[in-house]
């Protein structure tokens, strides 16, 4: 009988074997198997059918040499070597601990020993919030604040002529050159003589001049807006 034969027939008779899992994953929630668990039950079944099992490492993986004790056929199996970093453990306690883990699971490979998918039990990792759509960029809006000049109430004369424009933040300069001029055009139609044609362009002279340093032929044209009016008011 070879090998392959006799380890399927360890595998059956550990079917039919009662073991009882006593390592508990607290964090996780499931319980698993632990090497003595099934050791001793596996070493009275190999002795039973005629094999033996030995483990090996070296720096690149761990090696499972099943033997048929009557042949010397041999079933080979490996798991690649890897590090273990316990909290405050020694190199040595390290090394002991990838060595444990690593007979572990070369027993439960050959042995088809399964467990409950380690993967599965653990927690579910948060789902990943949905990123959410840029919103995309509304255009600017250009807001006028207060009435025009000449119907402010509350003010004194002299405040009766000021300009009372707000532009939101990202207006741009066309829509703020637009709003400059629709508001002193409403200026205008309110003057009732050529001193309140003067005090609508002295008091807001700095706004004008700002206009005029961005929209030059705005400028051009609000002013000859304000000669119209002053045409007007001497005919």
């Amino acid at each position: 009988m070879s090998a392959h034969k006799k380890l399927m027939e360890a595998r059956f008779k550990l079917l039919s074997t009662e073991m009882k899992k006593s390592g508990m994953n607290k964090f996780a929630g499931y319980s698993y198997f632990e090497l003595g668990d099934f050791i001793p039950h596996i070493q009275q079944i190999f002795y039973e059918v005629g094999l033996c099992g030995v483990v090996s490492f070296d720096a690149i993986q761990a090696t499972l040499c099943i033997t048929d004790t009557e042949d010397g056929s041999q079933i080979v199996v490996t798991s690649p070597m890897a590090e273990a970093n316990l909290k405050g453990a020694h190199p040595i306690q390290n090394l002991g601990a990838v060595e444990s883990y690593q007979r572990r699971y070369l027993w439960m490979t050959a042995m088809e020993i399964v467990e409950h998918d380690i993967i599965d039990a653990a927690p579910a990792a948060e789902p990943k919030p949905e990123p959410k759509p840029e919103p995309k960029p509304e255009k600017p809006k250009v807001v006028a604040t207060g009435k025009p000049p000449a119907l402010i109430e509350g003010k004194d004369e002299m405040e009766h002529w000021y300009l009372k424009v707000t532009a939101e933040p990202g207006t741009s300069i066309e829509e703020w050159v637009s709003l400059v001029t629709d508001m002193t055009k409403l200026g205008l139609e309110q003057v009732g003589s050529e001193a309140d044609i003067m005090k609508l362009f002295t008091l807001n002279r700095v706004i004008f001049d700002r206009l005029k340093a961005e929209d030059e032929a705005g400028h051009k044209a609000l002013m000859a807006e304000f000669k119209n009016a002053k045409d007007k008011l001497k005919g």
